[in-house]
C-alpha cells in the first residue's frame, strides 16, 4: 500500500448487507479506474476488513473475501462501517468494538451505511451528533441511543469528521461525496456518470418512505388514517376530522401531535402526497387529473406538496420513478 493512496477499510461481518459493502468500494474502484484513464495515480487503496479475516457471507448469499483485523494496519485515511441484518450481533462483540474505536481515532474520517450507524452508536462515536440511517430503523436508533439527534429524511450527514448515511444505496451517495470531499467535483461527477447514478440527488429518504411515522403510530388514529386514505377528495380539516374521531378540536389537535409527531394538516398532505406518487408512478394519467383525484384540487397545489415534502416535482417524481405507465381507470 503506497503512502500517498487513501486508505479505505470497510468493515464487513456476518449477514453485512452485500450493497453496503460493495456500492462505496464500487466508487472507490471507478474513482481509481478514472484517475489512471487520466494519467494519475490511483487515489484509494480500498479493503474489506471483517474480525478474523477469510470469507465473510452476506445476508445476499454472496461471500466477500475480508482482511483480518489484525492486517488491517495501525492507521486507515477512512473508516466505513457497512449495515445489515448482522450489525446487532457485530455490535455485541466487545473485541470488534474496542477495535472500532482504537481504528476510528487513527483515522482521518469515520463513516456508516445504513444500519452501521448501530455499531458506531455502541461504540460510544455519535454521542450528541445528527445521525442518519435507513428510514425504517430512525425510531429504533433513536430509542436506543437517545443521545443521538437521528433525522429520518437526509440521504446522508456529515458532521466534522463522522459521516453517516440512510440505505442501502445511499452507501453510494455517502461514497461520492467522499469523493468529491477528496478530489472534487469533477472527479466525483465522472464518477457518477461512470455508474449512471446522481451525484446529489434530488430529495431524500421521504420520496421512498411517505407517511412512515403515521403508520407506526398506535391504534388510536389508525381507524381514521385508513378513513382519510379512503376519502382525499373529501373535507379533511381539523373540525371535520376531529368531529369523526369524537373529540375536540383542541384535544385532537394536542393528542394526534403527539402521537404521530405531525400536525393534522401536514399529515392529511402526506397521505394525499403518497396517493399521488402512486399514480404518478403507475399510471399515465395527467398531472392535473391526479391533482384532482388526490385531493389537492388544482395541479399548482400539488406541486407545491411535492416540493415541501420530497422536495422534487410531480414531474420529476414520475420520470425517476414510473416504469411502464398504463393508464387505470
Amino acid at each position: 500500500m503506497h503512502s500517498d493512496k487513501r486508505s479505505i477499510l470497510v468493515l464487513a461481518f456476518p449477514n453485512a448487507q452485500l450493497l453496503d459493502v460493495t456500492g462505496p468500494l464500487q466508487v472507490f474502484a471507478s474513482a481509481n479506474e478514472l484517475a489512471v484513464l487520466q494519467g494519475l495515480a490511483r487515489p484509494y487503496a480500498p479493503r474489506v476488513v471483517s474480525f478474523e479475516g477469510g470469507l465473510v457471507t452476506t445476508s445476499a448469499g454472496v461471500a466477500l473475501m475480508s482482511d483480518s483485523l489484525r492486517s488491517a494496519g495501525r492507521q486507515a485515511d477512512t473508516l466505513i462501517i457497512a449495515g445489515g441484518r448482522g450489525v446487532h450481533s457485530a455490535s455485541k462483540e466487545p473485541k470488534l468494538l474496542d477495535w472500532v474505536r482504537r481504528q476510528a481515532a487513527r483515522s482521518r474520517r469515520i463513516a456508516s451505511v445504513c444500519t452501521g450507524a448501530f455499531l458506531l452508536a455502541e461504540a460510544g462515536l455519535l454521542d450528541g451528533r445528527r445521525v442518519a440511517t435507513h428510514w425504517f430503523h430512525c425510531d429504533e436508533l433513536a430509542r436506543r441511543y437517545p443521545s443521538l439527534r437521528v433525522e429520518p429524511d437526509p440521504i446522508f450527514i456529515r458532521e466534522g469528521d463522522v459521516w453517516t448515511s440512510a440505505g442501502v444505496t445511499a452507501g453510494i451517495d455517502l461514497a461520492l461525496a467522499l469523493v468529491e470531499d477528496d478530489l472534487g467535483r469533477a472527479m466525483a461527477l465522472d464518477v457518477a456518470r461512470e455508474l449512471v447514478v446522481f451525484l446529489k440527488r434530488p430529495g431524500g429518504q421521504a420520496q421512498f418512505s411517505a407517511t412512515l411515522s403515521m403508520q407506526k403510530a398506535g391504534d388510536r388514529f389508525g381507524e381514521l388514517h385508513a378513513w382519510i386514505a379512503e376519502h382525499l377528495t373529501a373535507d379533511l380539516s381539523v373540525p371535520e376530522l376531529a368531529e369523526r374521531i369524537g373529540m375536540s378540536e383542541r384535544s385532537f389537535m394536542r393528542h394526534y401531535r403527539a402521537e404521530t409527531g405531525r400536525t393534522p394538516a401536514r399529515a392529511v398532505e402526506q397521505f394525499r402526497v403518497e396517493a399521488a406518487q402512486r399514480l404518478l408512478a403507475e399510471t399515465s394519467w395527467p398531472v392535473k387529473r391526479i391533482a384532482a383525484r388526490c385531493g389537492f384540487g388544482v395541479e399548482e397545489t400539488m406541486r407545491r406538496s411535492f416540493m415541501r415534502v420530497l422536495s422534487v416535482t410531480p414531474q420529476v417524481y414520475r420520470e425517476r420513478f414510473a416504469g411502464g405507465s398504463t393508464p387505470s381507470a
